[in-house]
């Protein structure tokens, strides 16, 4: 059953972690768009805004903008490839998120831009079942910088309980760290086409709490809106 929530809700956590914890790289929910067992897409706060230099939001964006952003996000895989773990029946270059995840995302991201405020980032999730222990999670972020729209994976396809070493397992709840890395990230995010893609250029502070994050920079402006290849009550991915 889909969850909705507001600002509010959140506020007694804020409050509380604020007079208990101090300054800290956490992030919190401060509104759910929609949550599924499988998927959501939340905003949450956004730990590495600057003081006095927030983010561009809220910001307009139509559905169909927002698959054609989707559309354009391409990934890469590694030259070496392990058959175990990877997928080979794709081609090496390919769009990383699949026509039913633009088709369920893409309103819901253009929703929650409307929404976030400047201190705010827009948050996805969505996991598949990979083998009876584990499943298959993509997750990142999107914020809006001027013209320039980031799109963050922080996660495409990466196995839960990746173990670094024997018997190491992972236990943090992936859902509630959409930001974070679950595995070392192989392969490369780029955007096509190249003319709307940006140079990435952080600042520190984001340097320094997401040093390894893949993300691409769309100039959002310059492309034309592309029609969703399903309404917009798509079937969420599925558990």
């Amino acid at each position: 059953m889909p969850c909705f929530l507001t600002r509010t809700s959140c506020l007694a956590v804020l409050l509380t972690t604020a007079l208990l914890g101090g300054c800290g790289t956490s992030q919190f929910t401060t509104v759910t768009i929609l949550e599924t067992p499988a998927a959501y897409v939340r905003l949450e706060t956004d730990p590495t805004v600057e003081k006095d230099a927030g983010h561009s939001h809220p910001l307009t964006l139509t559905a169909q903008q927002m698959a054609a952003v989707l559309r354009g996000v391409m990934f890469e895989e590694p030259l070496a490839k392990l058959p175990l773990y990877d997928e080979t029946s794709q081609p090496r270059r390919h769009q990383a998120f699949t026509e039913r995840e633009v088709a369920f995302f893409a309103p819901l991201l253009a929703i929650a831009l409307g929404k976030a405020t400047p201190e705010e980032i827009v948050t996805f999730y969505e996991s598949s079942d990979a083998r009876a222990i584990s499943r298959d999670v993509t997750s990142g972020g999107l914020f809006v910088q001027g013209e320039d729209l980031h799109v963050i994976v922080a996660n495409y396809r990466s196995r839960t309980h990746y173990m670094a070493d024997a018997g190491v397992a992972d236990t943090t709840d992936d859902r509630l760290t959409p930001l974070r890395a679950l595995a070392p990230q192989r392969g490369h995010l780029y955007f096509e086409p190249r003319s709307a893609e940006r140079p990435a250029s952080r600042s520190w502070p984001a340097r320094w709490f997401q040093p390894d994050r893949r993300e691409v920079i769309v100039r959002y402006s310059l492309l034309p809106p592309q029609p969703a290849p399903l309404p917009q009550g798509a079937s969420p991915p599925v558990p």
